[in-house]
């Protein structure tokens, strides 16, 4: 885990994860007594009110919810050279300060394909401004999971305020 300052009221530490399978341990008793698991993903690089009202709904859908957080080597292929604007330890540490969020890791692929296989969530979540083909579909819905997508809050976005910054 990351270390911060004792003093910090909440130790937001305690829900970052370095890897999957040490998630999956975490996650095991939590399942075990019938907890459903919400997983969400994204690069939640700059953490605006869109972000919050999709995690607060993202919440609402079950017990548990964990957010992947893209590595900076794979937002650096989705988004572009000039992000992530935060790095990916920031970014998850952020997350993780979230009382919505359960737990929180990084991950390296450029889709969360490969830990949806391995945690097999009750329900993934995406935002609204995905296009109607989700490719993790196939993955959640193999094993009985369901893919929901969520509202999208207009004219509030990464891309928008960082514009907004640039041309300030």
């Amino acid at each position: 885990m990351y270390i911060y300052d004792s003093k910090m009221k909440c130790d937001s530490s305690k829900k970052l994860f370095y890897d999957v399978p040490s998630l999956c341990r975490y996650l095991e008793p939590l399942r075990n007594h019938g907890k459903s698991l919400v997983t969400t993903n994204g690069c939640f690089d700059i953490i605006h009110a869109g972000h919050i009202r999709y995690l607060n709904e993202a919440a609402e859908l079950g017990d548990v919810l964990v957010a992947g957080i893209n590595s900076d080597e794979s937002v650096r292929r989705l988004k572009g050279a000039t992000r992530p604007v935060q790095s990916e330890k920031d970014r998850a540490a952020i997350l993780a300060s979230l009382c919505m969020i359960d737990a929180v890791f990084i991950f390296n692929d450029r889709d969360p394909c490969a830990f949806l296989e391995i945690l097999k969530p009750d329900i993934h979540v995406k935002g609204g401004d995905y296009p109607n083909e989700i490719i993790e579909k196939p993955v959640v819905e193999k094993y009985g999971g369901i893919i929901r997508v969520l509202s999208l809050q207009q004219g509030v976005s990464t891309t928008g305020i960082i514009s907004k910054i640039r041309s300030s």
